[in-house]
């Protein structure tokens, strides 16, 4: 066993993942690989005094989440790829990923083993990406309806026009056919894209992974709320605590959380409010999208999370559904094993409610 050791002892030692043995009976680490200088800025002789330090720095709610899940395998069964944020002297903050699984020798001797790995320079990447598409898609979706606003009051001006002139000469009716109909693919075009966007974005692989919920809709939310001035309606984000971690898949869920606003905007008139909410309720997650809007009415409720639904309805401002967005979000949150419902009265808004399994503080 030893000699097989020695063989891979090169790797071990020039890997830049940190490999370690934990004896769990003396608490006590018995092997560190040469990486963890590299990853802790210590030498490795050191471990037995930096330890007890560098477990102060690690986020608590990650160190409680890496302990959950190794207390919860089962003996020889690896924990892999956990990420844990651990924080800097500096103030900023180191994420490392984390894979562990516990093991007992013949003697009896019990060992937790593993891995971890610098993943900083990728996780931030990735999160600096994912809250550009965020701020994309929310400024796609007010660009929607700000870009459209004008053309869709044309139109109506020229169908009030129209009627005005009751039976204008065959040139004056040829512009005016004109204007309506530039004013409608105008509409059609600026929609088509956001569509698109959204349905290109939802066919993606999904990528799940552990993030407050919370965070990541306050960045969303920003958009929406400087937005105000734009599209006339007033925008709130009260979450009931902070933090709720999540599995989920970020982008799918932003795609989600935009076409339930989006939708709200479409049906609220000038004025009106748009709220989004999050609480806990047991293990689950609660998130809340209510507008004071004109609401759905009863009949058009009951198929309207099925593909090309009868309750596709053109906006107020004259917007155009494909009454595809709804039977798309509620398959990314079957994906995500949540469930979507609505309450609705004609006059008095819409509430949608969307539940998602969350993980315990």
């Amino acid at each position: 066993m030893l000699e097989h050791l020695n063989l891979l002892r090169p790797l071990l030692e020039r890997s830049n993942e940190l490999y370690f043995a934990y004896d769990l009976g003396e608490q006590r680490v018995v092997y560190v690989s040469a990486a963890y200088e590299q990853i802790v800025g210590d030498p490795s002789e050191h471990i037995h005094d930096d330890l007890p330090y560098l477990l102060t720095r690690v986020h608590p709610d990650d160190w409680q989440f890496l302990q959950r899940r190794v207390a919860q395998a089962a003996l020889e069964e690896l924990v892999q790829d956990v990420e844990v944020r651990m924080s800097r002297t500096t103030g900023s903050t180191q994420w490392i990923q984390v894979s562990v699984c516990r093991r007992q020798l013949p003697t009896g001797a019990r060992y937790l083993v593993g891995t971890v790995r610098d993943i900083t320079r990728d996780k931030e990447v990735v999160i600096n990406g994912e809250k550009f598409n965020t701020k994309k898609n929310a400024t796609l979706e007010i660009l929607s309806h700000d870009l459209a606003a004008p053309l869709v009051l044309l139109q109506q001006l020229t169908e009030h026009l129209t009627w005005e002139l009751g039976t204008p000469n065959e040139k004056t009716q040829e512009v005016l056919r004109l204007m309506q109909r530039t004013c409608t693919q105008g509409v059609n075009l600026i929609r088509d894209f956001v569509d698109n966007e959204f349905l290109e974005s939802s066919n993606v692989e999904m990528r799940l992974e552990r993030a407050d919920l919370v965070a990541w809709l306050h960045t969303l939310m920003e958009e929406y709320e400087r937005s105000e001035q734009h599209t006339h309606l007033h925008f709130s984000f009260v979450p009931a605590e902070q933090p709720i971690y999540v599995n989920f898949d970020i982008n799918k869920l932003q795609q989600v959380i935009n076409n339930l606003v989006s939708n709200a905007i479409k049906f609220t008139p000038d004025g009106g409010r748009i709220a989004v909410n999050i609480e806990r309720q047991g293990t689950n997650a609660l998130l809340t999208v209510a507008d004071s809007g004109i609401g759905i009415p009863t009949d058009l409720q009951e198929g309207l999370f099925e593909k090309f639904t009868k309750a596709r309805r053109s906006g107020l401002r004259g917007e155009r559904s494909t009454g595809l967005g709804m039977s798309v979000i509620k398959t990314i949150v079957d994906l995500h094993g949540g469930r979507i419902w609505l309450e609705s009265a004609e006059g008095q808004g819409t509430t949608f409610y969307l539940e998602l399994p969350a993980f315990a503080t």
